[in-house]
């Protein structure tokens, strides 16, 4: 069974950076767009960052120039460095991917989600 297992969140102050990562367990047939994305408390889901197994980014409009996505196809991971965060950049982040499985003897893409990693920025 294919899952997304985020790790790196934590504890920072203002101004600091974290490096997030996402790697997939399981066996796949291959990986699509990987992806992160925040939810803070009491707001809708939002796009931090993307990135194409070509390797093309996207990004949130407050990402700014703060973040970047990159991924390592061969160990079936992205990562998502964030430099100089700000308080309002707290919130549960989620990794994202559209894997595509063997199912039943045809190739199916699914959309599959990791189970978040919280992120306090905070003196």
């Amino acid at each position: 069974q294919v899952q997304l297992v985020e790790s790196g969140g934590g504890l920072v102050q203002p101004g600091g950076s974290l490096r997030l990562s996402c790697a997939a367990s399981g066996t796949v047939f291959s990986i699509g767009t990987m992806g992160w994305y925040r939810q803070a408390p009491g707001k809708q889901r939002e796009l931090v960052a993307t990135i194409t197994d070509g390797g093309v980014t996207n990004y949130g409009d407050f990402v700014k120039g703060r973040f970047a996505i990159s991924r390592d196809n061969a160990k079936k991971a992205v990562y998502l460095q964030m430099n100089s965060l700000q308080p309002e950049d707290t919130a549960v982040y989620y990794c994202n991917a559209e894997i595509r499985i063997w199912r039943l003897g045809i190739i199916i893409m699914q959309d599959y989600w990791g189970q978040g990693t919280q992120v306090t920025v905070s003196s």
